[in-house]
């Protein structure tokens, strides 16, 4: 047997009554219920919460949907995708700018190079204040 606490949406079992009653914690208004009830409540559910129902007892409701992000968290979102994306970006144009400083390049490392920087730039002048609104550049193949 086990007390159902409904404001605190807790249960307490009887077996550690005293213990509790030594902590000063022993619920004087909770609900008496079965192991039944206890088990049903206590397993959590994928999709639900549990809470008190309209007759005092526990209940299941619906997981409520995560509020939107605000403005600033959309910000620093896309601040954190700008740095990402620039930081790949240096990592592809450190290799190409070696050889071209060793004059080892090939036209085709030299031509990549160009598209990578120019992608470096673009990023760079991203301004994450106008997020959502920020049309980001694609990266070179």
């Amino acid at each position: 047997m086990m007390k159902y606490k409904y404001s605190d949406n807790e249960f307490y079992p009887y077996a550690l009554k005293q213990d509790y009653i030594k902590s000063g914690i022993w619920p004087d208004d909770g609900i008496d219920v079965d192991e039944t009830v206890f088990k049903e409540y206590t397993t959590p559910q994928s999709d639900k919460i549990r809470v008190m129902g309209n007759d005092g007892m526990p209940a299941w409701d619906d997981i409520p949907p995560s509020p939107p992000p605000t403005l600033h968290e959309l910000q620093q979102h896309a601040e954190h995708k700008k740095q990402y994306l620039m930081s790949e970006a240096s990592n592809a144009i450190a290799p190409l700018q070696y050889a071209v400083d060793l004059k080892m390049a090939t036209n085709e490392e030299q031509s990549t190079l160009m598209e990578w920087k120019k992608y470096y730039v673009l990023l760079n002048r991203i301004d994450c204040s106008k997020t959502p609104n920020i049309d980001w550049p694609e990266a070179p193949k």
